[in-house]
Protein backbone atom coordinates (compact mmCIF):
# COMPACT_ATOMS: atom_id res chain seq x y z
CA UNK A 1 0.00 0.00 0.00
CA UNK A 2 2.67 2.27 0.98
CA UNK A 3 4.30 1.76 -2.83
CA UNK A 4 0.93 3.06 -4.21
CA UNK A 5 0.98 6.12 -2.09
CA UNK A 6 4.29 7.04 -3.16
CA UNK A 7 3.31 6.27 -6.77
CA UNK A 8 0.48 8.67 -6.30
CA UNK A 9 2.59 11.38 -4.65
CA UNK A 10 5.44 11.00 -7.28
CA UNK A 11 1.94 11.56 -9.92
CA UNK A 12 0.69 14.66 -7.93
CA UNK A 13 3.85 16.43 -8.41
CA UNK A 14 3.85 16.34 -12.30
CA UNK A 15 0.87 17.54 -12.77
CA UNK A 16 1.21 21.50 -13.94
CA UNK A 17 -1.18 23.77 -14.22
CA UNK A 18 -0.83 25.18 -17.83
CA UNK A 19 -3.18 27.57 -19.85
CA UNK A 20 -5.73 27.07 -17.25
CA UNK A 21 -5.38 23.50 -17.33
CA UNK A 22 -4.35 20.62 -15.09
CA UNK A 23 -1.54 18.94 -17.79
CA UNK A 24 1.08 15.84 -17.31
CA UNK A 25 4.68 16.20 -19.43
CA UNK A 26 5.39 13.84 -22.36
CA UNK A 27 8.70 13.29 -20.57
CA UNK A 28 7.01 12.38 -17.47
CA UNK A 29 4.02 10.41 -18.66
CA UNK A 30 7.11 8.50 -20.81
CA UNK A 31 8.54 8.03 -17.47
CA UNK A 32 5.90 6.50 -15.82
CA UNK A 33 5.17 4.55 -18.74
CA UNK A 34 9.04 3.20 -18.54
CA UNK A 35 9.48 4.51 -22.15
CA UNK A 36 11.08 6.65 -23.83
CA UNK A 37 10.01 9.88 -24.85
CA UNK A 38 11.00 10.10 -28.46
CA UNK A 39 8.65 6.71 -28.32
CA UNK A 40 5.50 8.30 -26.60
CA UNK A 41 5.70 10.87 -28.73
CA UNK A 42 6.05 8.30 -31.77
CA UNK A 43 3.13 6.57 -30.93
CA UNK A 44 0.74 9.77 -30.30
CA UNK A 45 2.38 11.79 -34.01
CA UNK A 46 0.70 8.04 -35.11
CA UNK A 47 -2.34 8.53 -34.04
CA UNK A 48 -2.99 12.25 -34.36
CA UNK A 49 -6.20 12.53 -35.22
CA UNK A 50 -7.09 10.96 -31.02
CA UNK A 51 -5.48 14.18 -29.71
CA UNK A 52 -6.98 17.17 -30.50
CA UNK A 53 -6.17 20.55 -28.83
CA UNK A 54 -7.84 20.32 -25.38
CA UNK A 55 -6.18 16.71 -25.36
CA UNK A 56 -2.20 17.77 -26.26
CA UNK A 57 -0.53 20.80 -27.08
CA UNK A 58 3.13 21.73 -27.43
CA UNK A 59 4.01 24.49 -24.90
CA UNK A 60 5.19 28.03 -26.51
CA UNK A 61 9.01 28.78 -25.96
CA UNK A 62 7.53 31.04 -23.29
CA UNK A 63 6.11 28.07 -21.50
CA UNK A 64 8.72 26.17 -22.07
CA UNK A 65 11.01 29.17 -20.32
CA UNK A 66 8.72 29.79 -17.36
CA UNK A 67 8.78 25.62 -16.81
CA UNK A 68 12.41 25.57 -16.64
CA UNK A 69 13.19 28.60 -14.03
CA UNK A 70 10.64 27.14 -12.10
CA UNK A 71 11.72 23.15 -11.94
CA UNK A 72 15.53 23.15 -13.07
CA UNK A 73 14.69 19.32 -14.01
CA UNK A 74 13.57 20.08 -17.01
CA UNK A 75 16.01 22.50 -18.30
CA UNK A 76 18.34 19.79 -20.02
CA UNK A 77 15.52 19.16 -22.59
CA UNK A 78 16.27 19.91 -26.24
CA UNK A 79 12.72 20.31 -27.56
CA UNK A 80 9.79 22.06 -26.43
CA UNK A 81 7.67 18.92 -24.64
CA UNK A 82 4.11 18.41 -25.16
CA UNK A 83 1.96 18.06 -22.40
CA UNK A 84 -1.54 16.29 -22.13
CA UNK A 85 -4.75 17.09 -20.17
CA UNK A 86 -6.19 14.68 -18.16
CA UNK A 87 -8.64 13.47 -21.41
CA UNK A 88 -5.39 13.04 -23.44
CA UNK A 89 -3.89 10.61 -20.69
CA UNK A 90 -6.69 8.79 -20.66
CA UNK A 91 -6.75 8.92 -25.04
CA UNK A 92 -2.65 7.93 -24.21
CA UNK A 93 -4.18 4.63 -22.85
CA UNK A 94 -5.38 3.68 -26.25
CA UNK A 95 -2.36 4.07 -27.93
CA UNK A 96 -0.07 2.49 -25.20
CA UNK A 97 -1.19 -0.99 -24.45
CA UNK A 98 1.39 -2.42 -21.99
CA UNK A 99 0.33 -3.41 -18.65
CA UNK A 100 2.29 -0.80 -17.34
CA UNK A 101 0.63 1.74 -19.57
CA UNK A 102 -3.20 0.73 -18.53
CA UNK A 103 -2.03 0.81 -14.20
CA UNK A 104 -0.27 4.08 -14.43
CA UNK A 105 -3.08 5.33 -16.27
CA UNK A 106 -5.59 4.02 -13.37
CA UNK A 107 -2.80 5.98 -10.93
CA UNK A 108 -3.10 8.87 -13.07
CA UNK A 109 -6.97 8.81 -13.78
CA UNK A 110 -6.94 8.53 -9.65
CA UNK A 111 -5.19 11.58 -8.91
CA UNK A 112 -6.74 14.05 -10.95
CA UNK A 113 -10.02 12.86 -9.73
CA UNK A 114 -8.95 13.40 -5.93
CA UNK A 115 -7.22 16.75 -7.63
CA UNK A 116 -10.96 17.58 -8.63
CA UNK A 117 -12.57 16.87 -5.43
CA UNK A 118 -10.04 19.26 -3.71
CA UNK A 119 -11.31 21.91 -6.00
CA UNK A 120 -15.21 20.95 -5.36
CA UNK A 121 -14.24 21.57 -1.57
CA UNK A 122 -12.08 24.64 -2.28
CA UNK A 123 -15.08 26.24 -3.95
CA UNK A 124 -17.30 24.93 -1.16
CA UNK A 125 -15.39 26.66 1.58
CA UNK A 126 -14.66 29.61 -0.33
CA UNK A 127 -18.61 29.87 -1.11
CA UNK A 128 -19.30 29.55 2.51
CA UNK A 129 -16.68 32.03 3.41
CA UNK A 130 -18.24 34.63 1.37
CA UNK A 131 -21.45 34.00 2.46
CA UNK A 132 -20.22 34.72 5.71
CA UNK A 133 -18.47 37.89 5.15
CA UNK A 134 -22.13 39.13 4.02
CA UNK A 135 -23.91 37.88 6.60
CA UNK A 136 -21.28 39.54 9.25
CA UNK A 137 -21.07 42.83 7.12
CA UNK A 138 -24.90 43.29 7.17
CA UNK A 139 -24.99 42.65 10.89
CA UNK A 140 -21.90 45.26 11.81
CA UNK A 141 -23.86 47.33 9.49
CA UNK A 142 -26.78 46.89 12.22
CA UNK A 143 -25.01 47.13 14.98
CA UNK A 144 -23.38 50.49 14.42
CA UNK A 145 -26.10 51.86 12.82
CA UNK A 146 -28.11 51.10 16.42
CA UNK A 147 -25.03 52.20 18.46
CA UNK A 148 -25.03 55.58 16.35
CA UNK A 149 -28.92 55.63 17.79
CA UNK A 150 -28.48 55.17 21.25
CA UNK A 151 -25.54 57.77 20.98
CA UNK A 152 -27.92 60.06 19.82
CA UNK A 153 -30.84 59.75 22.73
CA UNK A 154 -28.01 59.63 25.71
CA UNK A 155 -25.65 62.72 23.91
CA UNK A 156 -27.07 65.93 25.60
CA UNK A 157 -27.73 68.45 22.89
CA UNK A 158 -26.39 71.88 23.93
CA UNK A 159 -28.07 75.00 23.42
CA UNK A 160 -26.54 76.84 20.28
CA UNK A 161 -26.67 79.94 21.93
CA UNK A 162 -25.66 78.69 25.78
CA UNK A 163 -22.21 79.44 27.26
CA UNK A 164 -20.05 76.94 28.37
CA UNK A 165 -19.62 76.47 32.13
CA UNK A 166 -15.79 76.15 32.95
CA UNK A 167 -12.55 76.92 34.47
CA UNK A 168 -11.07 78.47 31.36
CA UNK A 169 -13.82 80.50 30.47
CA UNK A 170 -12.51 83.90 29.28
CA UNK A 171 -15.35 85.89 29.19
Amino acid sequence: MMNQEVILSKIEKMIFVIRGQKVMLDKDLAELYGVETKRLNEQVKRNLDRFPDDFMFQLTHQEFDALQASHPTYGNQKYRPYVFTENGVAMLSSVLNSKQAIQVNISIMRIFTKLRSFLLFEQSLNDRIDKLERTTTEIFQVVFQRLDNIDEKITPKLAPNRRKIGLNNDD
